[in-house]
């Protein structure tokens, strides 16, 4: 079958994804927690399948679950108790398996967790999160075709060979596009053309987060992370770029809100 056969499919799909992502995000609370919960658990399990260690799969999902129910609004939720535990499973995962490899998925999966509910929880959660979001599709899209159009010498051949450095400017490029038409239109003052000056930090943020989850799988042997989503892959396929985006974007707003509005907010 050939990919153009897939572009239907894989269309569908992304857009039902968009569309639990924003209506989520949209709920707030108890169901963007729920959405990203679930996600998390997902991911986490196809991890394991990256690690070379799928027999560790169930014990790797519950010990996560232990920070992400303390991420949960009844619990304490994202600060630095769930920074913590994210590490501390780490460790745990670490010492029972004696997988460091394995053991990492805690945090790799951890981080963007607490960085999403984090900024959720901003004043401007909505907005924050939004960008943070946003950021990783305009820059992907970005990419796509300006490698598409332009082509040129590739950008890291060994680990993804179709990716070149005319689609890693392109990315950016929109990225910083995106950036500018958002500090337009949404208001308030933690949303600002300072978001301009730091998209380009995240966009690179989440094109290394693809090429890092390239090289996972290279290393691993499989092409992708998993098969529930079809024309996709896995969730770590649709969500590589946001692992790494979304803890640069959550850092860029509490250094703002720190210089500008003086504390943190959560």
């Amino acid at each position: 079958m050939s990919k153009n056969s897939d572009l239907p499919k894989r269309a569908v799909v992304g857009l039902a994804l968009v569309g639990l992502a924003l209506a989520a995000l949209w709920a707030g609370g108890w169901g963007f927690w729920l959405v990203v919960t679930v996600m998390a658990v997902l991911m986490i399990g196809e991890w394991a399948l990256l690690a070379g260690d799928t027999s560790k799969r169930r014990l790797s999902q519950h010990v996560l679950m232990v920070p992400l129910a303390i991420l949960s609004p009844a619990a304490a939720g994202p600060g630095f108790l769930a920074l913590g535990l994210v590490f501390g499973a780490f460790f745990f995962i670490a010492v029972v398996t004696r997988n460091a490899k394995l053991a990492g998925g805690q945090v790799y999966v951890g981080l963007p967790v607490l960085a999403l509910l984090l900024l959720r929880e901003h004043p401007q959660g909505f907005a924050a999160t939004l960008w943070a979001m946003a950021i990783v599709w305009v820059c992907d899209s970005g990419a796509y075709f300006a490698g598409r159009a332009i082509g040129g010498p590739k950008l890291a051949p060994s680990i993804s060979p179709n990716k070149t450095w005319a689609g890693f400017v392109g990315g950016l490029v929109a990225a910083v596009l995106f950036s500018a038409a958002f500090a337009a239109l949404a208001p308030g003052e933690a949303i600002g053309w300072w978001l301009v000056l730091v998209s380009p930090v995240v966009a690179v943020a989440s094109q290394i987060g693809d090429l890092y989850e390239s090289h996972l799988k290279r290393v691993a042997g499989v092409k992708d992370s998993g098969t529930l989503l079809p024309g996709h892959g896995g969730i770590l396929d649709r969500l590589d770029g946001l692992v790494f985006a979304a803890p640069v974007a959550a850092l860029c707003f509490a250094i703002h809100h720190q210089m500008v509005l003086g504390g943190f907010w959560w």
